[in-house]
C-alpha cells in the first residue's frame, strides 16, 4: 500500500479534504494524482486510483463526470504546464458541466476550466466582520469579507446582533479606496 491507500483510507486526508470541500460548499474539483512518476508513469496504477476517487468523491455528493483527473509529477513538473512525454497512453481529461464539455491535458489546463463562481450581488448585504480596528484620527474601521450584496460609501448599514446602524464613510481594499465592495471582496469601512 502506499501513500494513495493512506490517504483514501477511513481516517486519511484525502477522505477529509474532499469532505471538508463539499460541506463548504465547493463546487468544482479537479484531482491531481502525483508522484506518478514514482510508479514508473503506470496505465493501470493511474486507472486504479481513478476508480476508487471516483467511488469515493461520489459518495460525497461530487459527481466525477465533472472532475478532471490529471496524471503528475509535481517534482519533475509532468503534466503541469506542458503535457509529458512520459505517459503516451494519457490521452487527456474530460469533463461536463452545465456549460459544456470541456477537455485538457495538464492540470494547468485543468485550472483554466474552472468556471469563476457567480457573485451574489442582487441579495441583500451580508458582510461577516472579521475584526475591528480602532484608528486614531480615522475612527472605527470594521473588516471582513463581503459574502452577499454590495457596500458603497454613504450607505446606511445595521450590524447584527447588536443592532447598531452606522453610515458607511468609505470601503478600502489593500489600502485602496472603492466605490463598492463586491462578493469576495475583504474590505474594511
Amino acid at each position: 500500500t502506499g501513500e494513495f491507500e493512506a490517504g483514501i483510507s477511513k481516517d486519511g486526508q484525502t477522505r477529509e479534504h474532499a469532505l471538508l470541500a463539499y460541506t463548504l460548499g465547493v463546487k468544482q474539483l479537479i484531482v491531481a494524482i502525483n508522484k506518478m512518476d514514482t510508479t514508473k508513469w503506470s496505465e493501470d496504477r493511474f486507472k486504479e486510483i481513478v476508480k476508487e476517487t471516483s467511488n469515493f468523491i461520489k459518495k460525497v455528493g461530487y459527481n466525477p463526470k465533472t472532475v478532471a483527473f490529471v496524471p503528475i509529477s509535481g517534482f519533475n513538473g509532468d503534466n503541469m504546464i506542458d503535457s509529458s512525454s512520459n505517459c503516451p497512453w494519457y490521452k487527456g481529461w474530460e469533463k461536463e458541466t452545465k456549460a459544456g464539455k470541456s477537455s485538457g491535458k495538464t492540470l494547468l489546463d485543468a485550472i483554466d476550466s474552472i468556471e469563476p463562481p457567480t457573485r451574489p450581488t442582487e441579495k441583500p448585504l451580508r458582510l461577516p466582520l472579521q475584526d475591528v480596528y480602532k484608528i486614531g484620527g480615522i475612527g472605527t474601521v470594521p473588516v471582513g469579507r463581503v459574502e452577499t450584496g454590495t457596500i458603497k460609501p454613504g450607505m446606511v448599514v445595521t450590524f447584527a446582533p447588536a443592532g447598531v446602524t452606522t453610515e458607511v464613510k468609505s470601503v478600502e481594499m489593500h489600502h485602496e479606496q472603492l466605490t463598492e465592495g463586491l462578493p469576495g471582496d475583504n474590505v474594511g469601512f
